[in-house]
């Protein structure tokens, strides 16, 4: 089994930034694709970014498209999601996942929760004004 901690949420200011990591351990890690999900209060948890592990290749959200940027780390099997100017509405719990096999590597899929495989128990990201 693989298991994901995130770390680096905290409290900031509207138009800060903060880079949260995800480093995974586990035998079968790396897999297809890790994404980075949140949930706000009262929310669903949403899609925010997903990377093809072998060729770093994107998706985003396009709440997060040019403010937020997901990159992986082959030596340090790590995950990080680099958010700039960050709004009151980045409010959320962070989530990385990892789709072992890449069952969600399709534009119309990216987003769909359930073809992820493992996930970690979050980070909380506040944004104050």
């Amino acid at each position: 089994q693989v298991q994901l901690v995130e770390s680096g949420g905290g409290l900031v200011q509207a138009g800060d930034s903060l880079r949260l990591s995800c480093l995974a351990s586990g035998r079968t890690f790396p897999p297809y694709s890790m994404g980075w999900f949140r949930q706000a209060p009262g929310k669903e948890r949403e899609f925010v970014a997903a990377i093809k592990w072998s060729d770093g290749n994107t998706y985003y959200a396009d709440s997060v498209k040019g403010r937020f940027t997901i990159s992986r780390d082959n030596a340090k099997n790590g995950v990080y999601l680099q958010m700039n100017s960050l709004q009151l509405e980045d409010t959320a719990v962070y989530y990385c996942a990892g789709d072992q096999l890449g069952s969600s590597w399709y534009p119309y899929r990216i987003a769909q929760q359930e073809l992820y495989d493992y996930w970690g128990l979050g980070t909380q990201v506040t944004v104050a004004s």
